[in-house]
């Protein structure tokens, strides 16, 4: 195993983490000037989007262990390598947690109990939505999120283009989903910020690893049966 593609793993989910939550945490909620729902869908967006350029050639850039299953289903993926690479992007989400509290903490109006950017349901959704609510929107969203990787990492796709359809799909799952679930689609991006929280976060991370997972794994076999292409062709 190239100790190199699990650091870029790493590094490019402590960036996703990082940029996408701390946009939450810092920037979203001041008054005139906060970015708001918009602006941290686009965060997380354009964190995908600059990894994708900047290390989709070292390890394919998937910052996520939905992705890597997704694409091991899509047979896109060794599954020797998955456990690994899931390691990775959780230790690089730590990690971004671990730096945003550091930097958050030093405003004396910060206060977990504002969420941190913790993913939830019930209670704890941003728009109070149920569990049932909850469930089938991560499992939907994960599984077009992995179909249009799938279809702009495809070897007859247009090439050079896919890291920004790839970033576009994540602002726009963000854009639906954040009012519901604070929008996880990433069990990696979702651990973090549960770690720092706690107590309810962490009782409720098990839907932010379930049910993405399950929609990675139907958005590659349902791209996977759509348009086959040699298995191998593309991997991590």
């Amino acid at each position: 195993m190239d100790g190199k593609k699990l650091a870029a793993e790493a590094i490019g989910t402590f960036w996703l983490t990082f940029g996408g939550c701390g946009s939450a945490v810092i920037a979203a909620g001041i008054p005139q000037v906060g970015i708001g729902m918009l602006g941290v869908a686009l965060a997380f967006g354009l964190t995908l989007l600059t990894m994708a350029y900047a290390i989709g050639h070292v390890s394919g850039c998937h910052l996520n262990p939905a992705v890597t299953v997704g694409l091991t289903f899509g047979r896109r993926f060794p599954p020797s390598l998955v456990f690994p690479y899931v390691v990775a992007q959780v230790v690089g989400a730590i990690v971004g947690a671990t730096v945003l509290y550091a930097i958050a903490s030093g405003s004396p109006d910060f206060n977990l109990a504002g969420g941190f950017a913790a993913n939830g349901y019930g209670d704890h959704s941003p728009g109070k939505y149920g569990l049932g609510a909850c469930v089938l929107t991560e499992v939907v969203l994960t599984m077009m999120f992995l179909f249009v990787i799938m279809g702009a990492t495809h070897g007859k796709a247009p090439t050079g283009f896919a890291p920004i359809a790839i970033g576009l799909a994540l602002t726009l799952v963000h854009l639906f989903s954040i009012r519901v679930t604070n929008t996880s689609v990433n069990p990696a991006r979702s651990t973090g910020p549960a770690l720092f929280v706690g107590g309810w976060a962490l009782a409720q991370l098990w839907l932010f690893w379930v049910a993405p997972l399950i929609g990675g794994a139907a958005g590659g076999l349902i791209y996977r049966w759509l348009s086959p292409e040699p298995a191998g062709e593309v991997t991590g």
